[in-house]
């Protein structure tokens, strides 16, 4: 059976910055702040970062981060944790501390893990202190409980949930690559012309069949479209039904209560965060997994966006437009379509930006306008389209599974209740 230890004895060292502010340059090494820090990631990730030059690192800092050490956040979202790899690419400041593992007790990898296990994380959040800011205190280390089984078994479930959390990030990357595919598909055919250009200087299309190149035409009109083509409202192109509007009354734990998807959980998923409901508002605000869903209020740089949902029956609600098919576009290019001119919708957002949050209405897209090719074009990128979308999604579905069963195993595997070679089994059936 696991032995339980306060966390503070797992460790050989604290790297303590906080409660001081680093100054800061506009160039030199990236100092991360707590938003870098990510459950959902194996290493910090660099997003909006500051930075220090080579005298404030040498000299101002108590001490750094070395590779294996685990950056665990303090305030803000207390409880997030990464690894810090190997070189060290950033260095930390306040709000935030690198726990280096005590290997004579515990094995890094499964400390890691066990600190992003359900039942850690929950612990963490009974222990926050502070009405508008949650913080964990330093002190509290002593009084967060960690099983601890025999060494051998510690090795085993961290260099489990390394690999599948390896495997996520892997899959993370790829689908960032599809991505770019997809945008990069929609812009060539349908913002620069790539084909129609080609045509005109009397050459074969890039990456494109003679059949398919045929279906273009040769010249562009005097209003900069291809000959024959047109533009149309980007509201006309979809369906748009915007969630419901889910409050307090409605929300419940009963047993068939769904999820109800907001802006927070087309980012971060499911989490404990998450409100259920079992109220049924109209069926049209019922989605699946597959859906295509644009959020058209918030944070113009971090929120509006659309989104592929990844997980399983849900309830929209409010502020989030579920984009459905109404025969003029398939799911796959209206993604493509949204991904690509999501900057210039955002901008739009930001001109009415008040209180830090913007907003897209259904009467700014009527006045949005979105090239419509010909049926026979139309058609033809729908082919190309498909097989690249549906690899895209595939890897977000992948990926979810991945991630929801190893979040399910870990406490399973923490206490003994399965062994890691089951464990494997079932994720190799996912993956």
């Amino acid at each position: 059976m696991p032995k339980n230890y306060p966390l503070r004895n797992l460790l050989s060292f604290i790297v303590d910055n906080r409660g001081r502010t680093c100054p800061t340059s506009s160039e030199g090494l990236p100092l991360i702040a707590t938003n870098c820090v990510k459950n959902s990631t194996l290493y910090p990730v660099f997003e909006k970062v500051r930075y220090v030059d080579a005298n404030t690192y040498a000299n101002w800092f108590r001490s750094h981060p070395k590779p294996g050490d685990l950056i665990f956040v303090l305030k803000g979202s207390p409880g997030q944790v990464c690894l810090t790899p190997d070189p060290v690419n950033f260095c930390i400041a306040q709000d935030m501390v690198a726990l280096r593992a005590n290997s004579e007790i515990v094995d890094p990898s499964y400390l890691f893990a066990a600190l992003r296990s359900p039942q850690i994380q929950e612990a963490v959040s009974g222990l926050h202190v502070g009405s508008m800011i949650a913080h964990f205190k330093k002190g509290d280390f002593d009084r967060l409980e960690i099983p601890v089984p025999d060494i051998e078994t510690q090795r085993e479930i961290g260099s489990l949930y390394l690999s599948i959390s390896r495997k996520i990030e892997n899959n993370t990357r790829t689908a960032a690559t599809l991505e770019e595919m997809a945008r990069a598909l929609y812009r060539s055919w349908f913002v620069d012309f790539d084909p129609v250009r080609a045509r005109a200087e009397g050459s074969a299309p890039a990456h494109m069949d003679a059949a398919t190149s045929a279906l273009f035409p040769d010249s562009l009109g005097d209003d900069g479209l291809p000959v024959g083509w047109g533009r149309g409202s980007l509201i006309a192109q979809a369906n748009w039904v915007n969630g419901a509007a889910y409050k307090n009354m409605h929300f419940s734990g009963e047993r068939d209560a769904l999820p109800v998807v907001k802006i927070a959980e087309l980012k971060a998923g499911i989490t404990a965060g998450t409100r259920f409901t079992a109220t049924d508002l109209g069926a049209r605000y019922k989605i699946n997994r597959g859906e295509l869903l644009y959020s058209w209020s918030g944070n113009p740089d971090t929120s509006i966006d659309a989104f592929i949902w990844q997980f399983g029956p849900a309830w929209l609600n409010q502020h989030i437009f579920a984009v459905r098919e109404n025969g003029s576009m398939s799911r796959a290019m209206l993604f493509m379509m949204l991904k690509h001119f999501n900057a210039d919708l955002c901008e739009i957002a930001r001109n009415k930006q008040t209180t830090g949050l913007g907003h897209i209405t259904k009467k700014d897209m009527e006045t949005f306008l979105v090239v419509i090719p010909s049926p026979e074009v139309l058609q033809a990128f729908e082919s190309n389209a498909l097989p690249l979308f549906g690899k895209y999604c595939q890897t977000l579905y992948e990926t979810q599974s991945l991630a929801s069963l190893r979040d399910t195993l870990l406490p399973r595997l923490m206490s003994g209740e399965i062994r890691v070679g089951a464990a494997r089994e079932l994720i190799e059936e996912v993956a």
